[in-house]
């Protein structure tokens, strides 16, 4: 690490550590026992409030892939006595922003107003959530809107690999769909599926919420009761859990491009078991961000065979991965593939490096700070840490895990976790030999 380098990252550390530490969290009891998590910032006059359900796109019913993710598409085209013309124009006159993104285990509301126009900013979200109209005219509109995706999709070698390489490693689990389905089971869905998929999604036996901004914890507590109060409570959908189909070696879909588009991986590490801060750790070693990870210096600065390359923990509900990515010419992909292949094997068996360890460490607790740099990305984190279930002081002691990790640590989990001969590729392109 340079000089400059450290420079830049002790003063980020200044800035933005002090920020964090002084960042309390409140814990705020609504109906149903259910929990919020607050951050209060009084000096700008809005709210960012982050609702998330659990069980996202894996709730999608046997034959009707796709439906959450049309469903949520349609929750913000018209409720109650609004159309869908109508509600854009009150979201308008009310300057609020609704955000909903559909992920595997989960469905997410972001919704940003006004502490002036609270009352009825938080009507407006009410009837979105729970009165939704669902009417014809924007279902087939979004309809066409997601059938363009998915054609466009079609011709994307990442979308392809990505689309591969999940249904390849999960079979017929849900995981080994993409959340917004396919040609065919978004033409056959109808009105009655996007019902079904709105029950099965909205749960409050299965709600997350989190807020950040200009409000106090009573006012917190009667906004969440408000939303929630009529949302059912229904039985939890049971999720199998996956088991993998992992058994090595290439898959190759012919595609004609200069370049291969490859994704690569195995199985991973639960976020609750007691090496996974090692794990992360060492990944970012492996594949992190930026040009010191083994696999970039390997593959871009000593060979020049990509113009970038990442390798991550993936973690879901029902399954952990260790995924990776790059890019490289059909004449070169091999030859690349085969350095990824070293790299595992060489870091499975003689660990890292005491620089290595020192600048990872230095880079993920620098960078830790800035992701605390926005309202909505505040929310979002808050969310996420509940859903994992993680303690609400996390964010105060996530940095002390990452130091904590030793030489010895990261030996030990990389001989457990890298399993070179279980690597599996799937290459879109044309690789030759």
């Amino acid at each position: 690490m340079t000089v400059l380098k450290a420079l830049m990252i002790s003063l980020i550390l200044l800035t933005f550590c002090s920020k964090l530490s002084a960042t309390v969290i409140t814990e705020v009891k609504a109906l149903d026992g259910i929990k919020a998590w607050l951050v209060e910032e009084h000096s700008i006059p809005f709210v960012t409030l982050e609702i998330r359900f659990k069980g996202g796109a894996t709730l999608d019913r046997v034959g009707k892939g796709g439906s959450v993710y049309f469903m949520s598409a349609l929750l913000n085209e018209g409720a109650d006595d609004l159309d869908a013309s109508a509600f854009a124009m009150e979201m308008e006159r009310l300057a609020v922003e609704l955000d909903i993104n559909v992920y595997q285990d989960s469905l997410s509301i972001s919704f940003k107003f006004l502490t002036e126009n609270k009352s009825a900013s938080i009507n407006l979200l009410k009837k979105a959530l729970t009165k939704p109209r669902f009417e014809q005219e924007p279902f087939e509109r979004v309809r066409d809107q997601i059938l363009s995706i998915l054609k466009s999709n079609a011709k994307d070698p990442r979308k392809i690999a990505s689309k591969v390489f999940f249904e390849n490693v999960f079979g017929s689990h849900p995981y080994g769909s993409m959340k917004d389905g396919s040609l065919e089971s978004i033409l056959s869905l109808n009105r009655e599926d996007i019902l079904n998929a709105y029950d099965d999604v909205f749960n409050r036996n299965q709600v997350f919420i989190s807020a950040v901004g200009d409000i106090k914890p009573n006012e917190l507590r009667d906004l969440v009761n408000e939303v929630i109060e009529e949302i059912p409570t229904r039985s939890n959908k049971v999720i199998d859990q996956v088991i993998y189909k992992l058994p090595g070696g290439n898959t190759i879909i012919d595609f004609d491009t200069p370049q291969s588009v490859t994704i690569f991986g195995h199985d991973g590490i639960k976020r609750t078991d007691k090496d996974f801060f090692s794990a992360y750790v060492l990944t970012h070693i492996l594949g992190g961000s930026g040009f010191g990870s083994r696999l970039m210096t390997e593959l871009r600065e000593k060979n020049g065979l990509t113009y970038g390359v990442s390798a991550y923990l993936a973690s879901w509900e029902k399954a952990d991965l260790i995924l990776g990515q790059f890019a490289s010419s059909n004449n070169t992909v091999m030859e690349a593939i085969g350095i990824v292949k070293n790299e595992w094997a060489t870091l499975a068996d003689r660990g890292v490096t005491a620089d290595e360890l020192r600048d990872a460490k230095t880079f993920l607790t620098g960078a830790y700070p800035l992701r605390f740099d926005g309202n909505s990305r505040i929310a979002r984190i808050l969310t996420g840490m509940q859903i994992q279930g993680l303690p609400i002081d996390y964010i105060h002691t996530r940095n002390a895990k990452v130091n904590a990790v030793t030489m010895e640590d990261i030996k030990r989990v990389a001989t457990r976790i890298l399993k070179e001969k279980n690597l599996y590729f799937v290459i879109v392109g044309r690789p030759t030999p």
